[in-house]
């Protein structure tokens, strides 16, 4: 696990919000705070499927909504004059990059050990900061899986030009 303080706000803003800078990654849940509070849980519901749709990988692929999908919901909640108060995601990888990511560093552990290569970007009002986490199906005391994760960002952030601090 590490930290990342990002130093410009907006341009962060417009990759998270307005490019598909993102987009390989599912929504796990968000909360941001405008004039009003707004909580998701990006699971996806089964009451709002049929049973076909549900069993169905091509329509429902992921148990988290893709942030592709939810983006412009967001840039709409945000679009304006004025910063919102806070607001946190939760984003995680999408499964099938997780073993091309795994594959760039030194490790036995494989993609199936793992439950979710994640992101938190968490904005207080001031600071915005984006901290990695990996969460396992199972214990391992292997922790290569956390130093491959901290290292793939660090040249995610790089290549998408977003400008960091380690904190």
């Amino acid at each position: 696990m590490i930290s990342f303080q990002i130093k410009s706000l907006g341009s962060f803003m417009h990759k998270l919000l307005s490019s598909d800078c993102f987009d390989s990654f599912l929504l796990a849940e968000a909360t941001l705070t405008t004039a009003v509070s707004f909580r998701i849980d990006g699971h996806q519901n089964k009451e709002f499927y049929t049973t076909e749709e549900w069993e169905d990988s091509s329509i429902r692929p992921y148990d988290f909504v893709t942030w592709k999908t939810m983006r412009p919901l967001f840039y709409d909640l945000v679009k304006g004059k004025r910063t919102p108060v806070n607001f946190k995601f939760v984003l995680h990888l999408m499964p099938e990059y997780v073993a091309p990511t795994l594959a760039k560093g030194d490790t036995t552990v494989t993609a199936g050990d793992i439950r979710a290569l994640a992101l938190n970007i968490k904005y207080d009002g001031s600071a915005l900061t984006i901290v990695t986490g990996t969460a396992m199906n199972t214990f391992l005391m292997d922790k290569s899986p956390d130093q491959i994760w901290d290292n793939a960002m660090r040249r995610f952030l790089t290549k998408k030009e977003i400008d960091f601090e380690e904190i």
